[in-house]
């Protein structure tokens, strides 16, 4: 007897009314943050400094760029922020998983006032002052390490990783626990090894936040040799520092070049993280 063959049919997608207006509010925010940033590349490339948008460079040069390769003082802190942005991300890593394993170990006493005591930092400080005095305390004022260490603990960081901890299925952590692991044992064999989206999306979080970290660098470092790159460049184009009579741009054009390249690591780092980072958004979403 013949088999009758069932055509299958694909379903049909409807379009209603809330993704069309989805879509269109999401291409305007697009818009909104692509419209600045290509402005800022084309006068980056703009001999002359104008202040109108245009899509294209209408005086075509790499000087901006060639004056900022070529400023020999930009070489030390640029050698900071990448000491530093490496570092911190590493000890932010290190600091965050571990805090959030802690976190899940429900057996452990004083789990709660741990919890609490670090969910009470979020919404209370000590002050500027007070934590300039631990600061010199420590002697991290006129440090370049005060990058590592300060940024080196974020709570929001570690209740995050806490979230993606207890995401992972509790029948996991009972094997480990049967075959004989000990608690660091399945840190180690378990949960890092699954942990590839959450430590990219997160550690890139910690590596954005040094590399572009202005403020600390204003309020705790005075010795030049200690600042790092985006404080130096900034510094130097706001005051004209530049040996810009070695080649023929405008300031404005200097200014544009400058903000590409504090920017332009990142731009080359974020798409191979991405795919890590949009499935990092979700940490903690989805529970067993």
């Amino acid at each position: 007897m013949a088999k009758e063959k069932v055509a299958y049919k694909k379903p049909k997608t409807k379009i209603t009314a809330f993704a069309v207006i989805n879509y269109i509010v999401f291409i305007l925010i697009g818009l909104l943050i692509l419209v600045p940033i290509w402005k800022v590349l084309v006068d980056s490339f703009n001999r002359v400094g104008v202040y109108q948008f245009r899509l294209w460079p209408h005086d075509f040069t790499v000087d901006g760029y060639l004056t900022i390769i070529n400023t020999a003082l930009l070489y030390k802190p640029f050698i900071n922020s990448v000491v530093t942005t490496l570092l911190g991300t590493l000890l932010g890593l290190v600091l965050s998983t571990l805090g959030g394993y802690v976190l899940i170990q429900f057996e452990m006493p004083g789990r709660n006032f741990l919890a609490y005591f670090l969910l009470f930092t979020m919404i209370f400080s000590g002050g500027m002052i007070p934590e300039y005095l631990v600061m010199r305390q420590l002697g991290l004022v006129n440090n370049m390490w005060i990058l590592v260490f300060k940024h080196g603990m974020n709570v929001y960081n570690l209740v995050l990783m806490r979230n993606f901890f207890e995401g992972v299925p509790s029948s996991l952590y009972e094997a480990a626990k049967i075959d004989g692991c000990s608690p660091m044992g399945i840190f180690f064999k378990i949960v890092l090894p699954l942990s590839k989206a959450a430590l990219a999306s997160i550690g890139l979080m910690f590596a954005v936040t040094v590399w572009n970290d202005y403020s600390t660098v204003q309020i705790y470092i005075t010795d030049p040799n200690q600042v790092n790159f985006q404080y130096k460049l900034r510094s130097m184009i706001m005051a004209g520092d530049t040996p810009t009579t070695s080649y023929n741009v405008s300031q404005t054009t200097l200014y544009n070049a400058g903000i590409i390249a504090a920017i332009l690591p990142f731009m080359v780092l974020y798409p191979f993280l991405q795919k890590y980072f949009v499935t990092g958004v979700n940490i903690g979403a989805v529970k067993e």
